[in-house]
């Protein structure tokens, strides 16, 4: 019987895709997604799918998998499944083979997990479901796989809710890979981590791999993973393969030209603010640019205090957790200096986001004080918070959740317009144009709802809400993390060019250190709720004084050829 076997496992590929076609309904119509795609992945091997949003990159995931929107409709083609064709054996078989055979990583978390069950029990399902364990040794399983995610045990009782983003990924990798499936479809699987835990995830991936002899599909827009990561790199286009061979040839000797656009626009630790500055300054228009910068008022008066922006004063935070409390937060001071941008960097979990919302207000401290332009707003209540709504705005880490679905992006641009009293309804609506326009947004998706997106062009869109009502202080809560490589240069170069026209300050939380490299002037590194690292940028990314600091450059993904880095 293994004489029989042995030949067709090496000779045939386990997932094979032919002229794949995929619609979506639209009010005004079919929009092809999808466009007589072909790919074939072999037992063992990671195929990386490269692409810009709405390239058809997670269309294509969603279609092997059977999870496509119910506006999408397959129009044409084959996807073979060891031999099998998903598309026509029927909804029944193919949900024994999804969590079994085929594990799916999504994207999204918080619209994956069920917020009302505990994350241990919404593992423990992949093994009952398809009888690999009873309840009680299910149990079990679920805390162990949620372990090798990167989980501490004692999260297994909590809900989503009780996660940050990062964590609640993990989860949904623990889902995936808890089955041992023979093919993992992984849509953006590290795009909410931070780079030490992405790390761990990938090795776990790569074991999975190397010891069961699965197939990875990796959806990314990040080509340092996929240089580190893939055996083969498949690019896509506007629904089509352009370009697909080994890693080492496509990054490093790309033949077509889209290719090596997404290339020069990968963000790299060697590049820094000023190279995005030469850019801006560059394009048209860009002499009228006003620099309104605080190395400007710092060297017109020589005192930094008069620069200062937002500060954060010895912030303490408890959480109740288990009988007793957990602290977030402890005695966190910095300063947010007027026209810079202060980034936050640090694992999911070490106190960034809950940072940011002290500082906005979300929450209240245990203890410390939150000074903004010299005023002490920790208290503030009511009617006398309501003015700082206008002044400090929020680009939220998931845009999916932060989007009302019922409402056009119009409307949604057009809300904290709406609310705050600003403007007729047609300056909101040109308003709300203009912004589209300067987030890379093509006007047709004004009359769109935020479901109708790619989960890049909601990112964009949440970004152009925050700016709608321009605000002096941006809170950035990893804004930039669902977008591919040219998309994402275009965003930091439009916040950089804001900063230097209208003067606003960022606080910029990222576990992307490439990304912060080029747009923060100030850094903090968090652990543990600590700020155990503070100051330039390049100064903690040249010369790193804590031994956190240095794990975390360390764990960068390198790519295979140094041809990676923008030219």
């Amino acid at each position: 019987m293994s004489e029989h076997i042995e030949p067709t496992v090496a000779t045939a590929p386990l997932l094979t895709i032919e002229q794949l076609a995929v619609d979506y309904r639209h009010r005004n119509g079919l929009v092809a997604a999808v466009r007589g795609v072909d790919l074939e992945l072999a037992v063992g091997e990671t195929l990386a799918l490269v692409g810009e949003s709405g390239s058809g990159k997670s269309t294509t995931a969603h279609a092997i998998a059977g999870l496509l929107a119910p506006a999408a409709r397959i129009t044409g083609g084959r996807v073979v499944f060891d031999g099998t064709d998903l598309l026509v054996i029927g909804e029944r078989r193919l949900e024994a083979l999804r969590g079994r055979d085929i594990g799916f990583i999504p994207q999204d978390p918080t619209v994956s997990l069920n917020p009302v069950k505990r994350i241990s029990d919404q593992v423990a399902e992949v093994f009952t479901i398809h009888g690999l364990a009873d309840r009680r040794t299910a149990r079990i399983a679920a805390v162990d796989a949620l372990a090798e995610a990167g989980l501490d045990p004692a999260r297994a009782d909590q809900y989503p809710h009780e996660l940050s983003g990062g964590m609640r990924q993990r989860v949904l990798i623990a889902i995936a890979v808890a089955a041992r499936p023979r093919l993992v479809i992984a849509d953006e699987p590290t795009s909410a981590l931070d780079v030490t835990v992405q790390r761990l995830i990938l090795d776990h991936i790569t074991h999975l791999t190397q010891s069961t002899g699965a197939a990875v599909l990796f959806i990314t827009h990040d080509l340092g993973i996929a240089a580190e990561r893939a055996d083969r790199v498949a690019v896509m286009h506007d629904g089509l393969i352009v370009e697909h061979g080994a890693t080492e040839q496509i990054l490093g000797d790309p033949q077509a030209a889209y290719t090596r656009a997404l290339i020069a626009a990968a963000p790299s630790l060697g590049g820094n603010r000023q190279t995005i500055l030469a850019r801006v300054s560059a394009h048209p228009g860009g002499a009228h640019i006003r620099p309104s910068t605080a190395d400007d008022a710092i060297g017109a008066s020589g005192d930094r205090a008069q620069a200062d922006h937002l500060t954060a004063v010895h912030l303490v935070k408890d959480f109740p957790l288990a009988g007793g409390t957990v602290r977030a937060v402890n005695d966190v001071s910095f300063t947010l200096a007027r026209g810079r941008t202060l980034a936050l960097v640090g694992e999911s979990g070490s106190g960034k986001t809950t940072t940011a919302r002290l500082l906005l207000g979300l929450v209240d401290p245990t203890a410390g004080r939150v000074v903004f332009d010299g005023e002490d707003i920790t208290e503030w209540r009511g009617r006398r918070r309501r003015p700082l709504r206008r002044r400090i705005q929020l680009v939220y880490q998931n845009p999916y959740a932060s989007l009302n679905p019922r409402l056009t992006i119009e409307q949604v641009i057009c809300d904290p317009l709406v609310s705050l009293g600003i403007g007729s309804r047609r300056e909101r609506r040109a308003r709300a144009a203009e912004l589209v326009d300067r987030v890379a947004l093509p006007s047709s998706v004004l009359g769109r709802k935020p479901g109708e997106l790619s989960g890049g062009q909601r990112q964009r869109v949440a970004i152009a809400r925050a700016l709608s009502v321009e605000p002096e202080v941006v809170v950035c809560d990893e804004p930039v993390s669902a977008l591919d490589v040219s998309v994402q240069a275009q965003i930091l170069e439009l916040l950089i060019e804001l900063q230097r026209d209208l003067g606003v300050s960022y606080l910029f939380i990222s576990h992307d250190l490439a990304v912060v490299r080029q747009i923060a002037h100030d850094v903090g590194v968090m652990r543990n709720g600590e700020l155990v690292e503070y100051g330039p940028t390049d100064r903690v990314f040249d010369e790193p004084q804590h031994p956190y600091t240095s794990e975390l450059l360390a764990s960068i993904p390198t790519p295979r050829r140094p041809t990676l880095e923008p030219a």
